[in-house]
């Protein structure tokens, strides 16, 4: 028997905002805040919605000051007559666009204020503040049955970044309910150190309260329940350290105290590795698993990265969570069963998600490929699914996908960066996840890909594609990026 497990996401032009409202709206909002109904719901109609990051979108003569387009889920999934597209020019919406902010190079949702409405926030790690550059910002979106309107500034907690440049505050975010009390915590990553809040939120952006993890730095974070008690963990992803190119994983154990900062220290966990990640149930014992990407293959003062091309690893929950001693399952192209052949640079493992694409019960996982090339064309990029079942993740029936792939629009050409982002999320509440595919350098735009899911994977026939300059984003540098993030797990640069 399977039992569903809520999981949360990780954890990265124009005028204002235009929101097109859904079908119906609930007639009362939905209770709990971190519940599958509610996440990524931002108009409560029922459907989950998709947001696309654009960081390199234009706002009228303003270059790559970025955007975010929402398309409204319904029963015949999303297209961009039902859009909201956000951008910090938008009605409501705090901050100025200016040049090279990238907003929009992170996104997640999370019900913070707990009115029933999934909220977007949105990373915008470029972001000069306080005369820093590169200091980085956070915004929140509020949902409604309306669908997105105003928002706030969630700032960064107190003396976070001090004597530090270039922090990136918002090039990670991550949420999930670790209290049980139906608010979730929002995690905040950056180059320099991590933030942590717990909701609610009011609408003026401040939460319930707030830490500053100093400890050490951490570009990414992954939230949600390994044990099975209705409570998410919290893995910190510090990304390549001078120790451990590879990326250690930590493991939260609380808040930090001011006058003993060994106390909660986070627990390492010898044999994890991982620059992102993503939690879901790919063996449906209940439990969530945690699937980390280590996309970089270098080699840095003599240590390896990842294997030849990039790695997945998997780490599987338990009644006990994710125990110190575990040995990941390790995956990559070189491994039997998986379609393509492991090159240097292929980056796989740089975007990852997961989601039951078949209805079969078990969560499958979703890997981009960015840097794979496609004949002679070479960072065309690709994407391979590896199918969930009762014995874990399995190579079986495992398909690759690129432009090049049969009923996949448009053709494979070099630096498309296919798999750049990737998302697994049911757009048309059939209980079958869609596959959503960044292209962000497609054109001059960016686009992305959607197929939805069959008892068989992916359904290339009939699939659609979807450009920036289709949803309104306007241009004035080389590149818009739109599909540059979505709310699977990414690496954000």
């Amino acid at each position: 028997m399977h039992r569903t497990v809520a999981l949360s996401a990780v954890l990265i032009t124009v005028a204002a905002a235009v929101v097109v409202s859904g079908p119906a709206s609930a007639a009362a909002p939905y209770k709990g805040a971190n519940t599958a109904a509610v996440q990524e719901d931002f108009n409560g109609d029922g459907y989950r919605d998709l947001a696309v990051g654009a960081p390199g979108a234009a706002n009228g003569a303003v270059e790559e000051a970025g955007a975010v387009v929402v398309l409204y889920g319904s029963a015949a999934s999303v297209s961009p007559a039902r859009r909201a597209v956000i951008t910090q020019d938008s009605r409501g919406v705090p901050g100025e666009p200016e040049a090279f902010d990238g907003f929009g190079a992170s996104v997640a949702s999370a019900d913070i204020d707990r009115d029933g409405y999934a909220d977007l926030l949105i990373g915008a790690p470029h972001e000069a503040v306080d005369g820093k550059d590169a200091r980085g910002s956070v915004t929140v979106v509020w949902g409604g049955p309306s669908g997105l309107t105003g928002g706030a500034t969630i700032n960064p907690v107190a003396q976070f970044g001090r004597n530090q440049t270039l922090c990136g505050f918002g090039m990670g975010l991550a949420t999930g309910d670790m209290n049980g009390d139906g608010s979730p915590e929002v995690t905040v990553a950056s180059r320099c150190e991590a933030a942590s809040y717990s909701g609610p939120f009011s609408r003026t952006g401040q939460a319930a309260s707030q830490y500053r993890e100093w400890r050490f730095g951490a570009r990414g974070a992954v939230m949600g329940d390994v044990n099975g008690d209705g409570r998410a963990e919290r893995f910190w992803l510090p990304g390549p350290t001078g120790g451990d190119h590879r990326g250690p994983v930590l493991l939260d154990r609380g808040p930090v105290d001011s006058s003993d900062p060994i106390k909660n220290s986070p627990l390492k966990l010898p044999s994890a590795d991982g620059h992102t990640g993503r939690i879901g149930d790919v063996n449906g014992d209940g439990y969530g698993d945690l699937i980390t990407g280590i996309a970089d293959d270098g080699t840095v003062d003599g240590e390896r990265g990842a294997h030849k091309g990039g790695e997945i690893n998997v780490l599987y929950g338990s009644a006990h969570g994710i125990t110190v001693d575990q040995q990941p399952r390790i995956f990559h192209q070189g491994t039997p069963g998986i379609p393509g052949a492991a090159e240097v640079a292929d980056r796989f493992g740089q975007s990852l998600s997961t989601g039951d694409i078949n209805a079969d019960g078990y969560d499958d996982v979703l890997v981009g490929v960015p840097g794979e090339a496609i004949g002679d064309r070479a960072f065309a990029g690709g994407a391979v699914v590896l199918y969930g079942s009762a014995a874990g993740l399995t190579t079986d029936k495992s398909t690759a996908y690129s432009q090049d792939t049969p009923g996949i629009s448009g053709n494979a050409e070099t630096d498309d960066g296919f798999g750049s982002a990737v998302h697994l999320v049911d757009l048309n509440k059939d209980g079958k996840a869609e596959s959503v595919v960044g292209i962000p350098s497609e054109n001059n735009d960016g686009c992305i890909w959607i197929a939805r899911g069959t008892p068989t994977g992916p359904a290339t026939n009939g699939s659609s594609s979807l450009c920036g300059t289709a949803t309104g984003l306007t241009l004035r540098g080389p590149h818009g990026l739109f599909g540059a993030a979505l709310p699977g797990a990414q690496v954000t640069f």
